[in-house]
């Protein structure tokens, strides 16, 4: 009987190799941590890394660093050393989740969200933060202190603005492209000037081309373990959270004809719904050890 390697199934050499452990541990926690209270312990942790060929010295510098930012704090449970996620990751993992699981894509009549800010040279740093947040919630850069994203993502961002201290830096309007006759094509090379929308196309590519094979072998039927399942799942997962995270979000209408997004969210979907049970049954015997 054939099954999914372990290379195959994202275990070994391809997508995961481009992934920082770190960003391993963060997904790991996100998806199993969060439905018991946010605590998972130490051995748990390390053996659910193991499985993705991260070391156990690895982990626990990691896991160090992740506490040193914040991210987690340390806590003993039934005399078990082990991590919960602070208070803030939870509220960004929560607030990630839709982008994640339930990616929008606008149409071109809602409009557009602008920023307009002003920090000044003497707080570099809030300016860095503001740039840096934006960018995570798919906003391009029309030009130095202006900065659009399509209007759905307008809470997001008066909540963001005001979580980290910057409103007093910036000013949100909605707004509509005015434009010749309204010319489509017009704001579509925009859109091309406010966003790289070309990477992101490549990103899309090289998503499809590692994750394909696998999940067009299991559609066929080709057995899989639940730790294989766990292994390959992490792997798309992680993977497709980076890539959200920088798509914008914008209309299919104004995006490159050949758009492999679409196909890559198809992909990502399916992936979900094979993989998500069996990878869970995985963690939960790994934890109930």
């Amino acid at each position: 009987m054939n099954t999914v390697s372990a290379e195959e199934s994202g275990a070994g050499p391809g997508p995961l190799g481009k992934v920082q452990p770190r960003q391993l541990i963060v997904t790991v926690y996100g998806l199993y941590a969060r439905d018991t209270d946010g605590w998972m312990s130490v051995a748990s942790l390390i053996q659910l890394l193991a499985d993705l060929d991260v070391e156990a010295p690895t982990v626990r510098s990691c896991v160090s660093r992740l506490k040193r930012a914040g991210l987690l704090e340390a806590q003993s449970v039934s005399g078990a050393a082990g991590y919960r996620i602070s208070p803030e990751t939870e509220r960004i993992l929560r607030d990630g989740d839709p982008r994640i699981f339930a990616a929008r894509r606008a149409t071109v009549d809602e409009g557009w969200v602008l920023v307009v800010f002003s920090v000044p040279e003497s707080e570099r740093a809030r300016r860095h933060t503001l740039r840096t947040q934006l960018t995570r919630l798919g906003f391009g850069s029309v030009s130095a202190g202006v900065w659009i994203a399509p209007g759905h993502v307008h809470d997001e961002a008066e909540s963001m603005l005001a979580r980290h201290g910057l409103r007093s830096y910036a000013d949100l309007f909605r707004a509509d492209y005015l434009s010749a006759g309204g010319d489509t094509d017009e704001l579509a090379a925009k859109v091309r000037s406010w966003w790289d929308t070309d990477r992101l196309q490549r990103l899309y590519v090289e998503f499809l081309a590692a994750h394909r094979p696998v999940a067009d072998r299991i559609a066929n039927g080709v057995p899989v373990t639940d730790r294989q399942a766990f292994t390959t799942y992490i792997g798309v997962l992680t993977d497709w959270r980076r890539l959200v995270y920088l798509d914008p979000g914008v209309a299919r209408e104004l995006l490159p004809g050949e758009w492999s997004g679409t196909h890559a969210s198809e992909l990502f979907d399916e992936m979900h719904a094979r993989l998500a049970g069996p990878a869970r049954r995985h963690v939960e015997r790994v934890r109930a050890r």
